[in-house]
């Protein structure tokens, strides 16, 4: 582990931040990071749909 935390440390942790946010909570910003993440890739393979077409002409015509 990057931390040299150990299970105990873990728990611990664990059960400060159920304390501080909630189970539901915590729920819905796993749910919201999650949907951020899917939105992220989405956008870039978009991006990159859409810059094919550009490489695609570019090999097609070569300039000397």
């Amino acid at each position: 582990m990057p931390f040299n935390l150990g299970t105990t440390e873990l728990i611990i942790i664990l059960v400060i931040v159920i304390i501080l946010f909630g189970v539901g909570r915590i729920g819905r910003l796993g749910q919201d990071f999650g949907r951020a993440i899917s939105e992220f890739r989405k956008a870039t393979r978009e991006q990159d749909d859409s810059s094919e077409p550009e490489k695609e002409r570019k090999s097609e015509n070569p300039q000397n």
